[in-house]
């Protein structure tokens, strides 16, 4: 259930993920398959999501070092080739934008994907991860901060915080374990083609079509076609 049936606009700040959120790809599965390690960076996700004693921080480095050697130049040209956004993304960002909500991309992806997709979305904030290069080639190490469930969470407060409002209303959309976190904290939770864990947490899921189907259910108003339903 909905903690409080409440209309879009009387929300302040949504807050997105990107991989198989906002776009239909997961950025590092793509860059493995561009230096040819597609399959140990799967095994490596795989191995992660089966036993919880595996560090998400030290799954993901590992994950990372697979791409070192990779030129940049290959890291924007998977992104013109491979990224595509996800129905209803364009629509629902735009039109949160137009209800006078802030709007935030919080990702364990990559900066070389996070930031052209808030510029063609018109996201306000951007947290992500950074990919490390040195003369135009990728290190296989991360910069800076690296993005977790906990960071997601801590990005949501304190964009919040920011904002002068409570996390009640904020709403976090996402798909997988690492937002958990985030959803948490917001006021609603939103799922998106979501894994069996978020599922179980998760106000509000979204199977098929549009993200733009949000903006229905948090209208009062009843969603047209199938794959969308409120807890």
């Amino acid at each position: 259930m909905l903690p409080q049936r409440r209309s879009l606009a009387d929300y302040r700040l949504i807050v997105f993920d990107m991989d198989s959120t906002l776009i239909n790809v997961e950025c590092i599965d793509e860059l493995a398959a561009c230096v040819g390690r597609a399959a140990e960076v799967a095994a490596l996700t795989d191995a992660a999501m089966r036993d919880p004693s595996i560090p998400y921080d030290d799954s993901l480095r590992a994950r990372v070092r697979c791409l070192r050697g990779l030129p940049l130049a290959d890291v924007h040209r998977t992104y013109e080739q491979r990224v595509a956004f996800n129905p209803g993304a364009r629509e629902l960002v735009a039109h949160a934008r137009g209800l006078g909500l802030r709007t935030a991309l919080v990702s364990g992806g990559f900066a070389e994907f996070a930031e052209p997709v808030r510029q063609a979305l018109g996201i306000d904030y951007m947290v992500c991860n950074r990919l490390q290069a040195a003369d135009g080639l990728l290190t296989g190490e991360l910069v800076g901060t690296l993005i977790n469930a906990r960071e997601k969470a801590n990005a949501l407060q304190a964009l919040c915080d920011q904002l002068h409002c409570p996390t009640a209303d904020a709403i976090a959309v996402g798909d997988g374990s690492n937002d958990l976190g985030m959803m948490a904290l917001a006021g609603v939770a939103v799922g998106y083609r979501a894994k069996p864990v978020v599922r179980q947490r998760a106000h509000v899921l979204i199977d098929h079509g549009s993200l733009q189907r949000l903006a229905s259910m948090l209208g009062g108003q009843a969603a047209s076609g199938r794959g969308t339903e409120s807890r």
